[in-house]
């Protein structure tokens, strides 16, 4: 009886050292488990937040150096600096952007976001610079600590320049380990608790386990892939990528809900990104490069429908004179009637698949393409011009302005958008040589026109050293003794195989060009020079010499000085010289146009107002 006793007891402590030896072994082997599916989890984790930061900087750099391009062409062709700071610094604020630089087509540095821009001018010596200043597509570079992403900046066909992105990789990487730790950590933390959990129910550790393996499996790895899933989507640009309905008040349910509350705002900011990028501000209207896309796509779709397109550039007639005289904030309410007067004319003859967006300062047009393309474009012209002619109520003032309009078709006159928009303009500027307030059809003799244009304005360089511009003077008598008391100096130009050239024709084309403000000083003091030299009239007084000024040299504001300098280097007495001024150059800005005139003024120069009442002014112009 004690044998069998000690043989039960025997086997019970064995079989309570077995049962004890099979929990420690089943707890081993759980604790094993939990442990290896915690590195699973954390690896998994691991790998999904590195591809997530990998992608999305990857992506974002990218993104941005595609859109600084399609944003920077303008204010970097016409550099306008101001612009292309603002751009650049905008863009340098966003999260991981180490630095913006604007390089022009050269690989000189433009813009890198600081307000001296110390290095402007100068080539880029980083290492990474060689390939960026010569990228002609999509360049992606990366080093330790920075990925660089370089676009072209085109302008039509020409490469002007270009941008980097740098995105800042050590920062990144400092983001993506912060994560993994406070990953780590809450894995850290729920394992614990599961830990203590099983050790207080080692009688139910089988069944514990399981429950706790289901439990980690569904509530940690497949939210987390779930997410990882949906950041893969968001990443390839679905924004609507769906997440499972979350409860849950712990800290996997906090971040699924953070990241559906990211992913509406990420939705939201691309929509707000598009709508700016594609919208005008301040009409409403469709914009240049929302314009330039859907012709694109227009044009694709009219050849191979073998179908015609009309395209009508309208610019508004003497726009810059209401910004001169009644100020910008009357210029934006004249723009907005006016947008509001073209939409209406296009929704009433321009068809329903019209397309109708500003290009841009006083700049507006319209795309035809449904119907018979030809008669609906002539249509559209002749009510836009009907409408548009009518007065502007602007505070308070009558405005008349008008609208001078181009007309041209694709495929007859072009079979690109490129050359489609510069028929356009070019009909158009005829149309204001016209007389403005009309409309004109493109035609290949316009090319010509302009060719002789630009031909003219490069003969003109130049054209006072060679010897082919020359004074002539126009004598001006009283009228009481029929004296003659002055001299008005006129300009000609005998242009060696073209002949004598009408002054009609080249003086604007210097003043457009702005070669007026090389030619007008040199016969300023050409005609000083001379008059100096000139016996007494007639009656023994001396004649005086009547030079016209352009607005242009006005508004420089170095014409004061400009007039002292040819009467001291002539020795002409100030009394002897009268300066002639249109209407249109004291116009733009009064007061700083009655500050030059006083100083002319109070050196004896004689000033005369020429063509006055044919613009905007009046006796009170005149008084001032």
């Amino acid at each position: 009886m004690k044998w069998l006793g000690s043989g039960m007891q025997a086997r019970f402590l064995l079989a309570m050292g077995g049962a004890m030896v099979v929990v420690v072994a089943i707890l081993a082997v759980l604790l094993g488990r939990q442990a290896a599916m915690q590195g699973e989890v954390r690896n998994l984790s691991g790998g999904v937040i590195h591809e997530l930061f990998d992608r999305s900087v990857r992506s974002r750099g990218e993104a941005m150096a595609r859109e600084l391009s399609d944003a920077l062409a303008n204010p970097l062709y016409y550099r306008d600096l101001d612009q292309v700071g603002a751009l650049v610094r905008n863009t340098a604020r966003q999260p991981v952007v180490r630095y913006v630089l604007v390089f022009d087509e050269r690989g000189r540095l433009v813009h890198d976001g600081s307000i001296e821009v110390s290095g402007f001018g100068q080539p880029m010596t980083d290492p990474l610079a060689s390939k960026a200043a010569v990228a002609q597509a999509l360049v992606v570079q990366e080093s330790p600590k920075v990925l660089d992403n370089t676009m072209p900046i085109m302008v039509g066909n020409q490469r002007i320049g270009g941008v980097r992105v740098g995105m800042a990789l050590d920062e990144v990487q400092q983001r993506e380990q912060a994560a993994n730790a406070t990953l780590g950590e809450r894995l850290q933390q729920v394992g614990s608790r599961h830990l203590g959990w099983l050790l207080l129910m080692l009688g139910l550790l089988v069944v514990i386990g399981v429950v706790v393996i289901l439990y980690v499996q569904r509530t940690l790895v497949a939210p987390i892939r779930d997410l990882a899933a949906a950041a893969r989507r968001i990443e390839a640009g679905d924004y609507q990528a769906p997440l499972a309905e979350n409860t849950r008040d712990d800290e996997v349910g906090e971040l699924v809900r953070g990241f559906a509350r990211m992913r509406d705002a990420i939705a939201r900011h691309d929509r707000e990104v598009r709508r700016m990028a594609y919208t005008d501000a301040l009409t409403g209207l469709t914009n240049r490069l929302a314009f330039r896309e859907a012709l694109d796509h227009r044009l694709m779709a009219a050849r191979a429908s073998n179908h015609r397109l009309g395209l009508l550039f309208a610019d508004i007639d003497d726009f810059k004179r209401v910004n001169d005289t009644l100020g910008h904030e009357a210029g934006d309410e004249a723009l907005l009637q006016f947008a509001q007067r073209i939409g209406s004319a296009v929704a009433e003859a321009g068809g329903d698949e019209a397309l109708l967006a500003r290009f841009g300062g006083d700049e507006f047009v319209i795309l035809v393409g449904d119907g018979d393309v030809a008669a609906n474009a002539r249509l559209l012209a002749e009510v836009l011009v009907r409408e548009l002619g009518k007065p502007l109520v602007v505070q308070g003032r009558e405005l008349f302005l008008g609208t001078s309009i181009g007309v041209t078709l694709f495929p007859d006159d072009a079979a690109d958008a490129t050359t489609l928009l510069k028929n356009g303009d070019i009909a158009m500027y005829q149309a204001k040589m016209a007389g403005k307030n009309c409309y004109r059809y493109y035609s290949r003799a316009m090319d010509h026109a302009v060719e002789r244009r630009v031909h003219m304005e490069q003969e003109l360089r130049g054209a006072w050293e060679r010897g082919e511009l020359r004074l002539a003077y126009q004598p001006i008598f009283r009228m009481r003794d029929r004296r003659m008391v002055g001299v008005e100096v006129l300009l000609r130009w005998q242009h060696p195989t073209l002949g004598t050239i009408p002054p009609s024709v080249f003086i604007e084309v210097a003043e457009q060009s702005g070669l007026i403000e090389l030619i007008g000083p040199k016969v300023l003091r050409a005609a000083c020079m001379e008059a100096s030299q000139w016996p007494r009239g007639a009656g023994g007084d001396d004649l005086f010499v009547s030079v016209n000024v352009s607005p242009r040299q006005l508004r420089g504001g170095e014409l004061p000085a400009l007039v002292a300098q040819c009467l001291h280097e002539s020795g002409l007495p100030a009394s002897r010289l009268h300066l002639e001024l249109t209407e249109t150059a004291v116009i733009g800005d009064e007061m700083v146009a009655a500050q030059l005139l006083d100083k002319l003024h109070r050196t004896g120069v004689k000033v005369w107002l020429d063509d006055f009442g044919t613009g905007f002014s009046g006796l009170s112009h005149l008084r001032q």
